[in-house]
């Protein structure tokens, strides 16, 4: 009997080690796999494309599946996109008058400075820097001075009021040279528009808050010898409702996976060899692809919390309403994936785990031609100054 035990005791410790052996080899297995993966030369044409500029031809890749267009514009991803018509400027009595002849519209409803008695181009004149207000999404309110002020006595005054409940507070001068900027040192200004962003993504601006930036502007009247010329609060707000709602329907988020075919693949491995495929690390942790000009293509989540040390799954996000048409973000996601999914043994699959061929990747392409689409045609068009702030 004793014999017995001891033969089954043997047995069941041969058993465990080869159990410990088995495991280990596995994990040896996918680390050698991720280092392998990625241990080609830096002159990949994929990544090539994700840092190049936005002059570049992009490879014709055919992107991800999504749902049909949801009334006149695109829904992506189960994120509706119905067209609203454009936001009315606003009257044109919410800018002083002396300030009318010498604005001209931009892109994105931004102005710059024209001169009305000068049309030679051989005068050289310093850049105009641009407003940080828009009536697209701001509520602009004009404020009137007594006597011209020095950029530094306003920024002192305006230097805590920054904010508006969630809505950031901007404010513009109106400077020697006729135009409006931003107030900053050194400048003088005989005119002031204080802009508030009617919305963010946390919400509208409310009467709540309108009465609060009203109120604080009242208090800084006397000490600066301004008027502030008030809208009417009621209409302001519903502006502010629309703009919400319009930034709601667009503001979208493509994701296509890569899955492990195999065992996970080790964090310390796979983190390292994405950055070397030209994945930046963002302060904030984010893996972003740049797109070689302080701006990005897409980002690459892990799927993994930071106790654990591996992954089965790879999440590429593309910002759509960020990421100019131009800059071809998308095309560049599905290449990457498509990679990442050689490279690892993995497989391109959507949110549900189901594999995407490229007859659904090429659907994808045609919705998100038609998301672009719709934003311009609401007057914001994506990657634009006005989208970066609105869906910031």
């Amino acid at each position: 009997m004793v014999q017995l035990q001891e033969s089954l005791i043997g047995l069941g410790i041969v058993v465990v080690a080869g159990v410990i052996a088995y495991n280990k080899w596995q994990e040896w297995r996918a680390k050698k796999s991720v280092e392998q993966a990625f241990s080609t030369s830096q002159d990949d044409v994929l990544m090539a494309e994700g840092q190049s500029s936005a002059h570049r031809h992009e490879p014709v890749l055919s992107p991800l599946e999504g749902p049909d267009v949801v009334g006149h514009a695109p829904a992506i991803n189960g994120i509706g996109a119905d067209h609203l018509d454009p936001l009315s400027e606003p009257a044109r009595d919410q800018v002083p008058p002396s300030a009318h002849a010498n604005e001209t519209p931009h892109a994105g409803g931004s102005r710059a400075a024209t001169s009305s008695t000068s049309t030679s181009t051989s005068t050289s004149a310093p850049a105009a820097r641009r407003s940080p207000l828009d009536p697209a999404i701001d509520c602009i309110i004009p404020v009137l001075l007594e006597a011209p002020l020095r950029g530094e006595r306003v920024m002192q005054a305006f230097q805590h009021l920054h904010l508006v409940g969630s809505k950031p507070v901007k404010v513009a001068g109106l400077s020697g040279e006729h135009h409006w900027e931003a107030v900053a040192v050194g400048g003088v200004y005989t005119q002031l528009q204080v802009g508030v962003q009617l919305a963010t993504r946390s919400g509208a601006l409310t009467e709540l808050e309108f009465s609060e930036l009203a109120s604080r502007l009242d208090q800084m009247a006397d000490d600066l010898g301004a008027s502030p010329d008030l809208p009417d609060m009621g209409e302001v707000v519903a502006k502010a409702r629309s703009l919400h709602q319009l930034l709601q329907e667009f503001d979208a988020q493509l994701s296509i996976n890569v899955r492990s075919n195999a065992a996970p693949w080790p964090m310390a491995t796979l983190k390292p060899a994405l950055q070397r495929q030209g994945m930046e690390l963002r302060p904030d942790g984010k893996l972003v692809m740049p797109d070689g000009e302080g701006g990005l293509l897409f980002s690459v989540n892990v799927n993994a919390n930071p106790s654990d040390d591996s992954s089965a799954k790879i999440t590429l996000l593309l910002p759509v309403a960020l990421v100019p048409p131009d800059r071809g973000g998308f095309k560049a996601m599905t290449a990457f994936a498509k990679s990442l999914a050689n490279r690892l043994s993995g497989t391109v699959v959507d949110d549900e785990g189901q594999p995407l061929p490229d007859a659904s990747l090429t659907a994808i392409a045609e919705q998100v031609a038609d998301f672009y689409r719709a934003m311009a045609q609401a007057g914001i068009p994506a990657g634009s100054p006005l989208a970066q702030r609105l869906f910031a």
